[in-house]
């Protein structure tokens, strides 16, 4: 008698290997829509479906392979003679390609032709596409982003000759044109304490500088062009006496510049990518803007690149959710689905609210960063805090997501052929970038003392609410909550309780993205977000009794799993 093997299931460990990242996530569109020109929306669509298409399968393939083949650097030519080349992947230089030839990412916000659009696209394009494009490929979009903030601090402070000398190589889309950018900063004993910095700088005497000094962390070490600190002779000590240069990697007539990579990093995360230490030997610069005013020159990139952190930390949780999700549909475990177990759906709306949270986070500093651009005093006010909000509490949630994808994945999650390791990886540096998260709490509390931030983004909050059709409960709770957050990090700032900065940090992220998604479940029609928004608001801005006995969540979180949109009766209902 011959005995039938048991039939085996679909898939043991669920695979989602091939999805279109876009299309499986139901809320982006409708969010594209709110903060998108309803032509520009329409004319980017193909090329989101395409990104998501690529982030779901032949991007995610590179990035597994450039991961596990870091860059390897050179000192020498095989016949003895001196000349340094990082050697890449050749996997990292296809995705080199789709990033800044196929999509454009570092030109698009700097001028017209990019994906056919004839005009330079608002912030929210860029970090709608940069958002699809991290789920598959974290590292290589830190010289992406250094790339397009060089681009825009030189145009914004460098002379006009500078500018028009070096701008075409800097927002080419063609790879055998185009320079990188990267900026060098942190030196050993100067890491967050910029002013220890002991680059110097000396006049050339032909309108150039000569650079010299070590730099401890440079990302994309070979870029064609870095933006540098360094202190001119003679001036004074501190911040107040560094200077802004831009460093090319190779001088005018071909010749490599007179500095040198010393080694590469061998990191945790970020593997694909090069970072290094630079040593600068009579490095010829070019001075950028006023040369008493560098270090504050100099922000305007950082700040550029902390907004990107926070937009792949988004793009990194809505990974680890995607992947979460897709396991918890599809694994089974004690007869049941894990979706379906009251627990695990309690870790998935965990996850999801602080993805979403990030998500309308990165859409609203783009909205600010946009009036910012335009001239407007209160667009300039919202990113002044927004920023530093955003670096602060998504790239710490992105840690915890991160992780939290991992566990639903089980055993599996913690294996190198599986994304969840990598996401792991990766999102551990967003917090460490460009300021860790300390610094960038401080950093809120400095913009609340010196520019009144706090109340510019609490008016911020009262115009979005404006003539909201809330329900009584969710009305209720932002009124009793959004004037204490203001107040607490007003005093905060104001009695420089350090201390306390990222308590009030965490609070006007929280009530910053809470009044976001209200403000959105307007624009979509979707009252879904009013859920959200509730959930923030109830778990994250109000105390409860860690000994309660909560009303039975199950059909709530049910719903909000099931990622479909809700109308206003049901939500109303729900919550």
């Amino acid at each position: 008698m011959r005995l039938e093997a048991p039939a085996a299931p679909a898939m043991y460990v669920p695979d989602s290997y091939g999805r279109n990242l876009y299309r499986v996530d139901p809320q982006y569109e409708r969010l594209l829509q709110a903060y998108l020109p309803a032509d520009l929306y329409a004319h980017l669509l193909p090329h989101l479906d395409r990104l998501g298409g690529l982030a779901g399968g032949r991007l995610d393939d590179l990035a597994a392979t450039a991961d596990r083949n870091p860059p390897v650097l050179h000192q020498r030519t095989r016949n003895g003679g001196d000349a340094q080349r990082i050697e890449k992947h050749p996997a990292y230089e296809e995705l080199e390609r789709w990033a800044y030839s196929e999509f454009g990412l570092a030109a698009m916000s700097h001028r017209g032709g990019v994906l056919g659009w004839s005009q330079p696209m608002p912030p929210a394009a860029k970090y709608a596409l940069t958002f699809l494009f991290v789920q598959a490929e974290f590292g290589l979009c830190c010289p992406v982003s250094m790339t397009d903030s060089l681009t825009r601090t030189l145009r914004k402070f460098g002379d006009p000759a500078l500018v028009a000398r070096f701008l075409p190589e800097l927002t080419s889309v063609d790879m055998d044109e185009l320079a990188q950018g990267a900026m060098f900063i942190t030196e050993h004993g100067a890491g967050s304490d910029v002013g220890a910095s002991l680059t110097t700088a000396r006049p050339a005497g032909d309108g150039s500088w000569l650079l010299d000094g070590d730099k401890w962390f440079c990302s994309n070490p070979d870029a064609g062009f870095a933006m540098v600190l360094a202190r001119p002779e003679g001036a004074v000590a501190g911040t107040k006496g560094l200077a802004l240069f831009l460093l090319p990697r190779t001088l005018a007539d071909g010749s490599p510049n007179h500095y040198r990579i010393l080694r590469l990093k061998d990191k945790l995360g970020t593997r694909s990518m090069a970072s290094g230490e630079i040593r600068l030997e009579g490095a010829v610069a070019y001075l950028v803007g006023d040369i008493d005013r560098g270090f504050v020159q100099m922000t305007d990139m950082i700040n550029s690149s902390r907004l990107s952190n926070g937009v792949r930390a988004a793009g990194l949780m809505r990974r680890g959710l995607n992947e979460a999700l897709f396991v918890a549909r599809e694994r089974m475990a004690f007869g049941k689905r894990l979706i379906d177990l009251p627990l695990m759906q309690r870790q998935l709306v965990k996850m999801m609210v602080r993805t979403e949270q990030a998500r309308t986070m990165m859409f609203q500093t783009a909205a600010a960063l946009q009036l910012a651009d335009s001239g407007d005093p209160a667009g300039r006010g919202l990113v002044r805090i927004m920023t530093p909000l955003i670096k602060f509490r998504a790239c710490r949630d992105a840690r915890t997501v991160a992780g939290d994808a991992m566990e639903v994945r089980g055993g599996c999650g913690y294996i190198e052929e599986w994304a969840e390791a990598r996401v792991v990886r990766d999102a551990m540096l967003g917090s460490i970038w460009e300021g860790t998260s300390n610094i960038v709490a401080l950093d809120v509390l400095r913009s609340i003392r010196k520019s009144d931030t706090a109340n510019q983004l609490a008016a911020h909050w009262s115009r979005q609410l404006a003539g909201a059709d809330l329900p009584a409960a969710l009305r209720a709770r932002f009124d009793a909550t959004l004037g204490r957050v203001t107040e607490l990090a007003n005093w905060a700032a104001a009695s420089q309780r350090e201390e306390l900065a990222r308590q009030a940090a965490t609070a006007l992220y929280d009530a910053t993205t809470a009044v976001g998604m209200a403000w959105e479940a307007q624009q979509t029609g979707d009252a879904r977000r009013l859920v959200l928004a509730d959930l923030v608001l109830r778990h994250r801005l109000a105390a409860r009794d860690p000994l309660g006995r909560e009303a039975d969540p199950a059909a709530l979180y049910a719903r909000l799993l099931s990622e479909e949109p809700m109308s206003r009766a049901e939500a109303g209902e729900l919550a």
